[in-house]
């Protein structure tokens, strides 16, 4: 069975294989990072408006969004979870059951702090003609939280996080792609899971419960 097609067949209940994995790594994660573009509003939607209120694990989000899109983007998805969801500030602390959007037109990077996350903000360049960039987001908190950290890709038409992704396996982190067949845009997730071996590609309706999963079993054997 190849890749893509375990992860077609994966169901909420992750297999005795993954659980044994996740145990190994002996380490549960504190930080989820998301990458989308064309089509990330939906798909964004469907993932947090199934992770329920007791969903800890601190969330940031590099979505391509037009320089002009202000506090509408974080009140659209406040009223679609109960996670809160906000527009990242710089030196902003990361806080456990929060998810942080990237502002328009800014990079958002991850850094440490001691045991501390926090949020940085960066004008710099655009990378492969986006900010914020999927990859700085990434790249940033592979350095700062390492095998910590789940990275997931989904819809989007280039290949903004493959670069990301790569450094988010290096460092020990775990990698999700949607699976491109059912995304609007196929480009960006195909990009990452030819540029790394993903941990997982998966539907979007199986992202929410395999992330509460994933986390609950780390949690419970760390």
């Amino acid at each position: 069975m190849t890749t893509l097609e375990r992860g077609r067949h994966w169901s909420p209940v992750i297999e005795s294989r993954d659980r044994k994995i996740l145990r190994t790594r002996g380490r549960s994660p504190e930080l989820i990072v998301i990458g989308c573009s064309l089509g990330g509003m939906h798909a964004l939607h469907v993932i947090l408006s199934n992770l329920t209120r007791d969903f800890c694990i601190p969330i940031a989000v590099a979505q391509h969004r037009h320089k002009k899109s202000n506090e509408a983007l974080p009140a659209y998805f406040r009223r679609e979870t109960d996670l809160q969801v906000i527009d990242a500030e710089d030196k902003q602390w990361i806080q456990p059951g929060h998810v942080y959007l990237a502002p328009a037109d800014y990079h958002l990077l991850i850094e440490r702090n001691g045991a501390r996350g926090e949020l940085s903000l960066s004008v710099d360049e655009a990378v492969r003609y986006s900010r914020p960039s999927i990859d700085v987001l990434f790249e940033s908190a592979a350095d700062a939280y390492k095998d910590r950290v789940v990275a997931i890709v989904l819809t989007g038409a280039n290949d903004d996080g493959s670069r990301g992704a790569v450094r988010i396996k290096a460092r020990g982190g775990m990698v999700i792609a949607q699976d491109p067949e059912q995304a609007e845009a196929p480009a960006m997730p195909r990009a990452t899971i030819q540029a790394v071996q993903v941990d997982r590609i998966l539907r979007l309706e199986d992202i929410a419960p395999f992330l509460t999963e994933v986390c609950q079993s780390t949690v419970s054997h760390s």
